[in-house]
């Protein structure tokens, strides 16, 4: 049971700040969607902020087999003072706190990457050195600005917010800057992916793929094509649909078929996160 709420609460807090530094990054290269991003940033980093104090709680109460929190203090006292992911947490807080009281989106999203940077501080890629773990926070930092941005599309297609031609203006002029940015975030996950299997594993498929670990990364495989398959009809078909209807007039259909689309998509995407939240929990000889 305490390793099920453990990954949950990792999945949790890996949705949280994905999203957090995605949707800063999205405002900062769509600047004249009418997204109110400050409310949504704001609560993203407060409940980041709880989820990692609950996750540091859990965490230590699981190594120190500690139940009640006179026994407890001293113990998180250790974690906080003495290890790396007491730095890593500490350094978290304090970005987390920054997007919650500073207004601008540039440090937004200089925090929002910060505190999602610091998940890769308590993976695999800090056993193992300074190049699996940049490459462990390139990850993150690309599934981010994925995340972030398939959840603002979502928000600026429905259609209470799409009332005059300039708002439909807006999102398809939203698809189309994503499209660059999306082939540049798909490069760097495919690389950073490639990379951080061998630093795991090694250049071998071995008895990997046959344990717990092996088919868990296996259908995290799966579903990233299907989201390369999905984002490849957003951006050749249904984006210039959107584009279209702008000239016929007709937005509802076209609107709600990227809805839909982005929908499923970021579903995959919360699935992939989930499987993340367990692999961070096995280590590649798990059977």
């Amino acid at each position: 049971m305490a390793d099920l709420i453990n990954i949950l609460l990792r999945m949790a807090l890996y949705v949280d700040l994905l999203l957090l530094f995605g949707v800063a990054l999205f405002g900062l290269y769509n600047v004249g969607t009418t997204l109110r991003f400050r409310p949504m940033l704001r609560g993203m980093a407060l409940i980041g902020a709880l989820l990692s104090v609950a996750g540091l709680v859990l965490m230590t109460r699981a190594m120190s087999g500690e139940t009640q929190f006179a026994a407890l203090w001293p113990h998180l006292q250790m974690m906080l003072f003495e290890t790396d992911v007491g730095v890593a947490w500490a350094v978290r807080m304090f970005a987390l706190i920054v997007v919650m009281i500073w207004p601008g989106l540039w440090l937004a999203s200089i925090a929002g990457a910060l505190a999602l940077a610091s998940l890769a501080w308590s993976g695999h890629g800090a056993m193992d050195g300074a190049w699996h773990l940049l490459s462990d926070i390139l990850h993150l930092l690309a599934a981010g600005a994925w995340m972030g941005a398939m959840l603002a599309l979502i928000l600026m297609s429905r259609l209470d917010a799409l009332f005059s031609e300039a708002q439909v203006r807006s999102l398809a002029d939203a698809v189309k800057r994503f499209e660059g940015v999306g082939a540049a975030i798909v490069l760097i996950l495919s690389v950073t992916g490639v990379a951080n299997y061998l630093f795991i594993v090694g250049p071998t498929l071995g008895e990997v793929l046959l344990g717990t670990y092996g088919i868990l990364l296996a259908i995290k495989v799966v579903l990233f094509a299907g989201m390369l398959v999905l984002a490849a009809l957003n951006r050749f078909h249904l984006g210039p649909s959107l584009e279209q209807s702008l000239r016929d007039g007709q937005h509802q259909v076209a609107a709600n078929a990227l809805r839909r689309s982005v929908a499923v998509e970021l579903g995959i995407a919360l699935l992939v996160v989930a499987l993340v939240a367990w692999l961070g929990t096995l280590g590649p000889d798990a059977g």
